[in-house]
């Protein structure tokens, strides 16, 4: 049995973005990380390393991998991976959701997930809110038509009723 707080720290992960981020760590692991070793011995070598802006930048890219690799390990140890829901219309993670706010005519839509879900295309402009916010806590589970009532961070009662849900295709 998982405690709310372990819940909260969850990421929801197809599997295709579980192996796409496994496949950056190794990458980051393996051969990044030589390159950029070679890369700091090299410049290393050309001498005084106060002034050597080749050896700064090399050391400067190694700490951005290294907390690259941090995160992915991070983020690899909390993912629950899971099928791409079902094209059912019940809103759960994975699911590009539609909804509306009390006494409003606009809609907005969302991935309900992670931006990891989203992989590496940059071209795809949508919002995404997580599962364990006070909005996705709200809807999970419900259907269009259906409406929910969430406490913003202000501690006012949002409702929202539920357009649409259709799973997020990469």
């Amino acid at each position: 049995m998982t405690t709310p707080n372990e819940e909260k720290n969850t990421i929801w992960l197809t599997q295709e973005a579980h192996d796409r981020l496994q496949a950056e760590l190794d990458h980051l692991r393996g051969p990044a990380r030589t390159e950029i070793a070679t890369k700091i011995a090299e410049a290393r070598d050309e001498g005084d390393l106060r002034e050597n802006g080749g050896y700064h930048a090399a050391r400067e890219e190694q700490g951005k991998s290294e907390a690259r690799i941090r995160q992915l390990e991070d983020m690899l140890r909390r993912a629950e991976v899971g099928e791409p829901p079902a094209d059912d219309g019940l809103v759960e993670p994975g699911m590009v959701v539609s909804i509306r706010f009390a006494g409003d005519d606009d809609s907005e839509t969302f991935l309900l997930g992670s931006r990891e879900m989203l992989g590496l295309d940059v071209s795809v402009d949508i919002e995404v809110y997580s599962p364990q916010s006070p909005l996705g806590l709200a809807i999970n589970g419900k259907k269009a038509g259906e409406s929910a009532t969430y406490a913003a961070p202000n501690g006012r009662e949002i409702t929202v009723t539920i357009v649409d849900a259709k799973p997020y295709v990469a």
